[in-house]
């Protein structure tokens, strides 16, 4: 096969096909949930970490393979006591009641316009009801790893002050964008073992047309980290009570460097380990 033709140095040969473009990190594939013997998704939860707000280790029902367009307009249990879909939904008094719906939550754009004027209408007919509404308004997408720990309060909050007979709607204007990303993280910080790869699986198999694009994983991976860490912390008891960061530290503990300067002037022999092997090299000389 002819190799591409590049713009060279006179003194140059091109060796192998390369490219110019900047360096982009992999993809984060999101695999389809396994099937259990009736080719149903199989999503058990494990034992959830606060047994007051969380619903029994399992969810209420897998929609994969029943899944119409149409049903891209309602709303979808994720937990018995969690539900997503869109600003339509809020709108739908009758649905809100049927459902049993004790709290609103909606993620909008932090910016004035229409859609904004729409949610506020929307939140006034829902607290005219009697049902709590809340709202979480946002800059941009990169701004909800921060206020993931917010949602979660929010939502926990409530369900304890409901006594396990609360029910919670999150939406966004879509419910397949920004609300769903905060469902994925409301698994995550409630459940031990559920990653941000689990958890988008069981949000998409509950509501089959959100969209977890590139960005959104991305952000539920930094956040799982932070998950992680704040777990790590608090099992050292090193956290005074703070649900939502690193906030409450008792005392402080030095860190230890991993490295002390011998190990650093070693740093060039290892380079010769790693690449003293390799040959590959895009161009020649004449």
């Amino acid at each position: 096969m002819a190799l591409p033709h590049h713009p060279t140095a006179p003194y140059a040969a091109q060796n192998d096909i390369y490219t110019t473009l900047i360096p982009a990190p992999p993809r984060i594939v999101v695999p389809p949930p396994p099937l259990d013997n009736l080719a149903l998704p199989s999503l058990e939860l494990p034992t959830p970490l606060n047994s007051q707000t969380h619903p029994p280790p399992q969810i209420t029902s897998n929609t994969v393979l029943d899944w119409s367009y149409e049903r891209r307009r309602e709303a979808q249990a994720i937990l018995p006591n969690l539900y997503l879909g869109p600003m339509t939904v809020a709108k739908n008094e009758a649905w809100l009641q049927a459902a049993g719906i004790t709290m609103v939550l909606g993620i909008r754009q932090k910016a004035p316009g229409l859609a904004g004027k729409l949610m506020d209408s929307a939140m006034a007919r829902i607290r005219a009801l009697g049902i709590e509404a809340e709202t979480l308004d946002l800059l941009n997408n990169t701004e909800l790893i921060k206020r993931f720990p917010e949602c979660t309060s929010k939502i926990n909050g409530h369900l304890i002050a409901q006594q396990g007979q609360g029910k919670v709607f999150l939406f966004c204007e879509s419910g397949n964008e920004r609300a769903a990303g905060v469902a994925a993280a409301y698994l995550m910080e409630g459940w031990e073992g559920v990653d941000y790869i689990r958890a988008m699986q069981v949000v998409q198999a509950q509501r089959f047309c959100v969209n977890f694009d590139d960005g959104m994983k991305r952000l539920l991976q930094g956040y799982w980290d932070v998950v992680c860490a704040r777990r790590a912390v608090a099992g050292n008891g090193m956290t005074g009570g703070s649900g939502s960061g690193f906030g409450g530290v008792g005392h402080k503990q030095k860190r230890r460097l991993e490295r002390d300067e011998d190990d650093d002037h070693e740093m060039g022999q290892d380079d010769l380990e790693r690449f003293g092997g390799r040959s590959f090299a895009p161009f020649a000389s004449d």
